[in-house]
């Protein structure tokens, strides 16, 4: 059986904007408030909120981004998840569609949904507001 998460979010950014907070790694650091490793381009290693999530880039487009994921909480005989994430443009803000594949079991899946909100989406998003709305 096969464990995914879909989320969609909408941010207050454009694509772009929501792109460049996502992959550049200063970016990430400083809405996650944790260390951050991503390489942008494909083949380049990923890793966030200090190492708990590692992984590579296996897509990198203008409004779409690929890579593997796997906590350091899971047995080395778990594989990699994948996480897919489309940008959308709705307005002048951006529509995130988020699709988590391959979770090792269903305590993951309700355990990821609650951290790509707590610790992924909710602080980018207040980040975003201060960044782009104090313009």
């Amino acid at each position: 059986m096969s464990h995914n998460l879909k989320l969609e979010i909408l941010l207050p950014a454009t694509p772009a904007q929501v792109m460049q907070m996502i992959t550049d790694q200063k970016q990430i650091e400083i809405w996650s408030g944790e260390e951050a490793v991503f390489e942008a381009k494909e083949a380049g290693a990923f890793s966030m909120f200090g190492g708990w999530a590692k992984g590579a880039i296996q897509k990198l487009t203008a409004d779409e981004l690929s890579f593997t994921w796997k906590t350091s909480e899971w047995p080395e005989e778990v594989e990699d998840s994948v996480v897919n994430i489309k940008l959308k443009a709705d307005g002048e803000q951006t529509l995130v569609i988020l699709n988590h594949k391959n979770l090792p079991d269903e305590d993951e899946v309700k355990s990821h949904k609650s951290g790509w909100s707590d610790f992924y989406f909710t602080p980018l998003e207040d980040y975003l507001m201060i960044r782009y709305n104090a313009e």
